[in-house]
């Protein structure tokens, strides 16, 4: 027998909580609803924590968190589980019992012993709105309403699917600019803290005959040996104000503005938010969900602040009894073309079927971006570091060239 803490309503309409013990949780909800109650919650009971030792709380804070990964793996295991017949909260059970991610197998159960006390799964699942998303949640809950259910989630496991290459591709092309970056700091911070400090001597009292570049790179190397440490914690300032800053929202949203109107990172961003903006949109449709509350989602899941902002006017535009492609008309952040196509697609009653085409499009338009970006920041990256390499090298040998004259 397990303890279970349940909530419920009354006859005069009145919440009540407390415990009881059952075999199971649909067990303790049948037993609280023949007492004439309406339940609305049931789960096991938690302990106190005065058992719980140090090292499980240190266990507990240290666990990893789930990922993407296990929620794409949780939505397709589910949906063969249901097309093969078996009921939710059997497939819930069998789920749980191979995860090994020990957090996730938690939210698992919990979703289990909601759906045994007789919640819509689609309710479960908004208790956990922060891993699984509105989107997720809203399209399980028109599942719920049109019967699809093991369609749907084949349907969601794709858009995760898609989401995550998109990811992967996006943070893939940033990897190579990132490590020549950090190596180009790098050998800059050694030349000029390791190497440049051996020639103090060789220059020292001749700072009359030498080169702007090198007094400036003497200069700024003597500052580095020796105030190294307060330079250190300006940078570390520095770096935690900005990140500070762009986690404000004025700082997010210039920040965003940037992404839109970078020289090389332009068309790589802008096909990213409308592939994300139109492809979740187009799904939310298609799986029957309302068109305010989908734009609602579109709008926090476009990633972009200036996105958002234009989501939000169609959504007040709509709730107003206008078309989803009049407040786009003339906005910058859609070409034409899409705009005309939306149109297009709200006359023939196939807006879903045409915003999954686009989005298609904008995607295969990712993948061409991110090798163009790719191709064009390597070399790009590669003359920046030879060039600052090459001017300390240059500060360095040109004095001795000039001092060996001299000598002749």
């Amino acid at each position: 027998m397990t303890t279970y803490q349940y909530q419920v309503k009354d006859r005069s309409g009145q919440v009540r909580q407390g415990s009881l013990s059952a075999q199971s949780a649909s067990a303790a909800a049948a037993a609280l609803r023949s007492q004439g109650l309406h339940v609305l919650s049931v789960g096991a009971s938690r302990s106190d924590g005065s058992g719980s030792s140090f090292m499980d709380t240190l266990r507990r804070l240290n666990e990893p968190k789930p990922t993407t990964k296990n929620v794409l793996d949780f939505t397709t295991q589910i949906a063969v589980m249901i097309r093969a017949g078996i009921n939710l909260r059997a497939a819930l059970d069998g789920i749980a019992d191979q995860t090994t991610h020990r957090a996730f197998r938690k939210i698992i159960l919990e979703l289990k012993s909601d759906v045994e006390s007789g919640k819509q799964f689609s309710d479960a699942l908004a208790k956990h709105e922060k891993l699984f998303g509105p989107l997720y949640v809203n399209m399980v809950r028109a599942s719920e309403i049109s019967g699809s259910f093991a369609d749907m989630l084949d349907r969601i496991a794709g858009y995760i699917a898609q989401q995550m290459e998109t990811r992967r591709m996006v943070i893939g092309a940033s990897i190579y600019p990132a490590i020549i970056a950090v190596l180009a700091i790098g050998v800059t911070v050694f030349l000029l803290s390791f190497v440049l400090p051996k020639f103090y001597t060789v220059f020292e009292g001749k700072e009359d005959v030498l080169p702007w570049a090198t007094t400036f790179l003497m200069g700024l190397s003597k500052l580095m040996t020796a105030q190294w440490p307060l330079l250190v914690g300006a940078v570390v300032v520095v770096i935690g104000l900005v990140w500070a800053a762009l986690k404000t929202e004025v700082g997010s949203f210039w920040f965003d503005r940037f992404k839109l109107n970078a020289p090389v990172l332009r068309n790589l961003f802008r096909s990213l938010y409308i592939s994300r903006s139109l492809q979740t949109m187009g799904q939310l449709l298609n799986a029957g969900v309302p068109m305010l509350d989908t734009l609602s989602i579109t709008g926090d899941i476009s990633g972009n602040q200036l996105y958002r902002i234009m989501w939000k006017k169609v959504f007040t535009s709509v709730k107003q009894g206008k078309k989803v492609a009049t407040p786009l008309q003339g906005d910058k952040l859609l070409p034409k073309a899409v705009v005309q196509m939306i149109s297009a697609g709200e006359e023939s009653g196939k807006l879903g079927e045409v915003l999954d085409q686009i989005s298609t499009y904008y995607a295969g338009q990712l993948k061409d971006n991110i090798k163009v970006v790719t191709g064009m920041i390597e070399p790009i990256m590669i003359i920046v570091m030879g060039t600052i390499v090459g001017f300390i090298a240059m500060a360095i040998i040109l004095p001795i060239f000039k001092m060996s004259q001299l000598v002749k």
